[in-house]
Parts: C-alpha cells; sequence; structure tokens
C-alpha cells in the first residue's frame, strides 16, 4: 500500500503572518514590562540596527547586542514567560493578518500540518505560534546558561535565509518526514526566502516587497496580498 503523503504548511512569520516585524516591538515591550529606564536606550538600538543595511553588524551581532540593550545580559525562565505570554497576547490581538487566520484554518481544514519557520527568537515565536494553531516551530535559539537562564546571543545558525531552510530539512529528519513523502507549500514576504521558496511544492509570495515580486514572476510562484 502507498504511504500517504504527509501535508507541511510552511509560514514565515514577520510580515506574512504578522503586519510589521516583531523584534523591536519585542524589546520595547519586554524593557516596558521588566526594566523601564531601558527604553530610554531605544535610540541607541536603532543606530545598532542602522548599521546592518550598512554591512557593519549582521543579524546575528544585531540581535545580540540589542538583546542584551533593551533586556539586559541575563532573563529567568520565569520573567521571560511574563514577557512573552504579554506579547504574544499583544501580537495576536493587534497584528495577525485576518487573511493570514484565514488561510492558517484553511491548511489545517485541509489536513496540513502547520509549521512556523521564522528568523525571531523561538522564546517569543512559540508562544505565538501556540496562540495561532500552529503545530511545530523552526526558529532561532538563543543562547542559555546552566540554569536555563536566557543570555543575549544567538545559539547555532540565525534562522534566515539557507539556513531557515537547512532548520527546516533537519527538523523533517527529527521528525521522521522524507522530503520525497511531503507535500510542502511555503509562505513568505522575503526574497530571503527564496532557498524554502524553491524547494516547497507550491510557492507563495505574500505581501512581497519588490525583490520578492520580481522573483515570483519569474518563478511562477502564485503572489498574494493578506494586507
Amino acid at each position: 500500500m502507498a504511504q500517504r503523503m504527509m501535508r507541511l504548511a510552511i509560514y514565515d512569520m514577520d510580515k506574512t503572518v504578522t503586519r510589521r516585524a516583531t523584534w523591536t516591538r519585542f524589546l520595547i515591550a519586554g524593557a516596558a514590562g521588566h526594566a523601564r529606564w531601558r527604553l530610554a536606550l531605544l535610540p541607541v538600538a536603532g543606530l545598532l540596527a542602522l548599521g546592518h543595511p550598512l554591512g557593519l553588524i549582521d543579524r546575528s551581532r544585531l540581535k545580540h547586542a540589542t538583546q542584551r540593550l533593551m533586556l539586559g545580559p541575563r532573563l529567568s525562565e520565569q520573567d521571560l514567560a511574563r514577557l512573552t505570554a504579554a506579547f504574544a497576547e499583544a501580537i495576536d490581538r493587534d497584528e495577525v493578518l485576518a487573511a493570514a487566520r484565514a488561510q492558517i484554518a484553511a491548511d489545517r481544514a485541509a489536513g496540513y500540518r502547520l509549521v512556523l519557520a521564522t528568523a525571531s527568537y523561538r522564546y517569543y515565536a512559540e508562544v505565538i505560534a501556540a496562540r495561532l494553531g500552529f503545530d511545530a516551530v523552526v526558529a532561532t535559539e538563543v543562547r542559555r546558561n546552566a540554569a536555563g537562564d536566557v543570555l543575549s546571543g544567538v545559539a547555532g545558525d540565525n534562522c534566515y535565509g539557507p539556513a531557515k531552510l537547512a532548520m527546516i530539512e533537519a527538523w523533517m529528519a527529527r521528525e521522521g518526514i522524507a522530503r520525497g513523502e511531503a507535500q510542502v507549500r511555503f509562505y513568505s514576504d522575503h526574497v530571503s526566502d527564496a532557498p524554502a521558496l524553491a524547494w516547497a511544492d507550491e510557492a507563495f509570495a505574500v505581501n512581497a516587497h519588490a525583490p520578492l515580486k520580481a522573483l515570483a514572476a519569474r518563478e511562477g510562484w502564485e503572489v498574494l496580498d493578506w494586507r
């Protein structure tokens, strides 16, 4: 008997499912809920962020520096749980696109296993994902100490670009899902996800910026606007 194909619907998060990017919003919300005086450091974080498009700081180092600046060098698991729960509630209430909710529900009804694949840190992405009914999360991991406290800095790869696809494939291997036995659709707003979009059986350029729109036109990928 032929084995039934596993259906996977993999979604990017920022600007695909949500209206806006979430990292800066989390830093602001986290500082406000943990050490309010650190909000005065937000302009410094902004200056650090300006260094990325200029090639002065990469994404991993930027995450490390801005988290340390706005949230401090260490967060206990208890404090983190409190901050991420409040943040996920706000994102779910104010930032999730209605059309994204509808597509997530449609994919679930069609029998797809829902996966959120994001460059955001797992520690808040998986709380948002749980509220939206995702089955699994592939995301950037954060450094932790022996006590489980969250430290600033990326552990392993930043889940972005080719690394995101590699991390999805690693997750599938851990789950015992062979690529040839899976029907995969992938949704993203950004051209950095081109490797995963090209790898998927169905590619959707959602809320796409100009470079992704151009690539989607060349590759024949469906273009959707959920905004």
